[in-house]
């Protein structure tokens, strides 16, 4: 037999759930915090615009330190698989902070003029995350420390990056593994330098995509790799068209030459025998 139940007309207010008890959306996020930190030296409409790009830009190079630290941890483990994952993800917040420049260049010269004199000498330049990133991916240059030089934990850490194999040194270290005959100073090289071409290097890698079927992971672990110098690449070009639309040839604010020096920025190669294979194949 069905028993009928008569409409519950308190259920909605049973199902609101009381928050002073209970985690909230914004209280998990930390939100008060968060844009709290949105604070405008000037009345400038689009000063609000240029903080929102900058934060949001280091939330995501932070997610690409830490996705890069854990592939990394894994390659030197020997673990070829694995790391593909986190580096997809990096290829995808690259993409991204890419993004973030398109929002950016909605900003007119005469706006950013209106904010720019206000903010002294800082300037992405000095973003150690930015730093961070291209330390793990091999851009090595000393010199390129200094503007950290008075928060001894940020550049106690970079330091220590710049000091330990980027992910390229690893991947050449999984080839030797595999036995392929990766020279013995490439493989103990001074991490604090950039890294040079070598012809030894490039001949391990034409084995490698000469015969993918036998070396698919690695194969498979290099392209990934170009991926994300690809992007990388594309994030410094939008960089100097955007500075070059907002500020033409001015001089950077943080003592750079502004455009000259991104434009040196893009000759840089992290992984060149990954780009000179293409050629020998």
């Amino acid at each position: 037999m069905t028993e009928h139940h008569a409409p519950d007309h308190d259920a909605p207010e049973r199902a609101q759930l009381d928050f002073t008890r209970r985690l909230s959306y914004g209280d998990y996020l930390q939100l008060d915090t968060l844009l709290s930190a949105h604070r405008p030296i000037t009345p400038a409409h689009d000063e609000h615009l240029f903080l929102t790009v900058h934060h949001v830009s280091e939330l995501w190079l932070d997610l690409i330190v830490r996705e890069l630290r854990a592939a990394m941890r894994l390659l030197a483990a020997g673990v070829t698989d694995a790391p593909l994952k986190g580096l997809t993800r990096v290829v995808r917040a690259q993409e991204q902070l890419t993004a973030a420049w398109a929002v950016l260049k909605t900003m007119t010269p005469a706006d950013y003029l209106q904010f720019r004199g206000a903010f002294g000498e800082a300037s992405g330049f000095q973003s150690a995350n930015y730093r961070m990133v291209e330390i793990l991916l091999g851009n090595r240059n000393p010199t390129l420390l200094r503007p950290h030089a008075h928060r001894p934990d940020l550049h106690g850490a970079l330091q220590d990056a710049l000091h330990a194999p980027s992910v390229y040194d690893l991947t050449l270290r999984l080839l030797a593994a595999r036995g392929l005959p990766i020279p013995p100073e490439v493989l103990e090289r001074d991490f604090t330098e950039p890294p040079a071409e070598n012809p030894a290097v490039l001949e391990a890698w034409l084995t490698v995509y000469r015969d993918t079927e036998r070396y698919w992971d690695l194969y498979e672990l290099a392209e990934k790799l170009l991926d994300v110098e690809d992007n990388f690449r594309a994030w410094r070009f939008h960089h100097l068209t955007t500075v070059e639309r907002t500020i033409g040839f001015k001089p950077g604010t943080g003592g750079t030459s502004g455009a000259g020096y991104l434009r040196r920025a893009l000759s840089v190669v992290l992984f060149p025998e990954l780009w000179q294979v293409r050629t020998s194949l």
